[in-house]
């Protein structure tokens, strides 16, 4: 029986042990999509305490805290503290078999030393030990970014957003993290809500210095907005949807819906679908043209729980697996990029583990040219951040593709204690090609392998997303 997480957690052989200690553990990391706060980095914040890095807008804490039937007051209320630390502490040993045991405990090790098991009966110890280390210089938000091993971290923001937190970190020359946005334009998008939007377009018609008064000036303004994030080091897109989406139209059309927008009219799921079609290519093409990589984030059913939408709002834990048509419309969006030579880089997440397969052969379609990888199957993301999730989405990619040539994890996080989720990724990988290796389905070869591991793990994303490391 081995140690709860002892130095050989998840390696279950003596290749995936050396792959992993050898090749993968030191390797620096490369997160290119989080939801860490960048004024956070910034002000180079230090927590209060644990409640405060850990459980603030967690929302995989706030689900399992419902789960457990802890009162919403201890969860997004107003309680202190320390009563919704307890509240956790309490949940957690009901836990067992989620990641979020694992998580837990790798980051109270990883940084604080900690090997006591989280539980009513260690909690105030813990709360106590942690508060006071999170006092200290080297626990400051930069520090643990240093103390991470972080090289590269994106953030996640709007068309709208100044960067000023962004220019600011960039003009601290002694701190070693790159610190770069990333273009989200899901808000400049929203076509289904034309009050809201109109309200939006105020706002990006104030920062692009551009009138929007018809659907070529809308455009202008994305592309003013687009060209001052490139020039801060923006080198990704992002865009969520329910479903791939595709529609043709014609520029009449596209201006046609568009004015009606613009008045406030409400427009039929077929017209939202026509200009947000339009609208994504447009932005792909620019992508294309300044050598960026578009993520495209799917399968996300958001805010079913209407009640508590009202009284929380969004990204409150409410959300969960979609399912419908993905082949035939990713498949055309694709290829009416493609057709013109104007796709760009590509990352497909998918929430839903059932369109594995699908993506899987959906990248192969459209791979060729000088980029190695150029369009990915994006790591298993939100409810497939875990082993299983992980060990799918890797057999997936590598029995349909080139695993050799994936760009790797991300922690898609707002906490910046969450790195240890790197090291889950890099050990199940491991763990994975060193079960190939002990059933003889791959060769004995460190030389390959390793480079392999230490390519996944960093050296992918360096290449891939193009961002200068001096």
């Amino acid at each position: 029986m081995k140690d709860f997480l002892d130095e050989n957690f998840l390696l279950d052989t003596e290749t995936a042990q050396a792959l992993y200690h050898e090749y993968a553990k030191e390797m620096p990391i490369f997160d290119y999509h989080s939801h860490l706060p960048p004024a956070e980095i910034a002000e180079d914040r230090k927590y209060e305490n644990l409640s405060q890095i850990w459980l603030n807008g967690d929302h995989y804490k706030w689900r399992a805290m419902r789960t457990n039937a802890v009162p919403e007051s201890l969860i997004t209320g107003d309680a202190s503290d320390i009563d919704k630390f307890e509240a956790w502490a309490a949940t957690v040993p009901y836990t067992i078999g989620n990641p979020l045991f694992h998580w837990t405990h790798l980051e109270l090790q990883r940084y604080f030393g900690i090997t006591e098991i989280l539980s009513p009966s260690s909690a105030h110890y813990i709360f106590s030990k942690t508060m006071n280390d999170l006092q200290k210089d080297n626990f400051s938000v930069k520090a643990l970014l240093k103390k991470s091993n972080v090289k590269v971290v994106c953030t996640t923001d709007d068309p709208v957003d100044s960067l000023e937190h962004h220019i600011k970190i960039k003009s601290d020359k002694s701190f070693g993290t790159k610190v770069l946005p990333t273009f989200r334009p899901d808000k400049a998008m929203a076509f289904e809500n034309t009050v809201q939007l109109n309200k939006y377009f105020e706002n990006l018609s104030s920062v692009s210095g551009i009138r929007i008064t018809d659907y070529d000036s809308y455009l202008d303004a994305l592309k003013n907005r687009h060209d001052f994030f490139h020039n801060i080091g923006c080198r990704i897109s992002d865009h969520a949807l329910i479903l791939p989406i595709f529609s043709l139209s014609n520029k009449d059309g596209r201006d046609r819906l568009f004015k009606k927008a613009l008045n406030g009219e409400t427009l039929k799921h077929e017209e939202i679908t026509a200009l947000k079609t339009a609208v994504l290519q447009e932005i792909g093409k620019m992508n294309s043209k300044a050598g960026w990589t578009m993520q495209i984030h799917l399968g996300a059913l958001r805010n079913n729980n209407s009640r508590m939408f009202k009284a929380l709002g969004r990204d409150a834990g409410f959300d969960s697996i979609a399912d419908g048509e993905v082949a035939e419309p990713l498949s055309r969006f694709l290829d009416s990029l493609n057709t013109s030579n104007e796709l760009p880089k590509t990352i497909i997440y998918t929430l839903n583990p059932r369109d594995n397969y699908l993506i899987g052969t959906m990248i192969g379609n459209f791979q060729g040219g000088s980029i190695p990888g150029k369009l990915q199957f994006g790591s298993g993301w939100w409810f497939n951040d875990q082993k299983e999730g992980m060990e799918q989405q890797i057999s997936a990619l590598a029995n349909l593709g080139l695993l050799s040539r994936f760009v790797g994890m991300l922690t898609d996080s707002r906490s910046f204690l969450s790195f240890p989720r790197h090291e889950y990724f890099r050990r199940i990988l491991c763990n994975t090609i060193g079960n190939w290796v002990e059933n003889g389905e791959a060769p004995n070869d460190y030389v390959i392998l390793g480079k392999m591991v230490e390519d996944i793990s960093y050296n992918n994303a360096v290449n891939y997303f193009g961002i200068d490391l001096d």
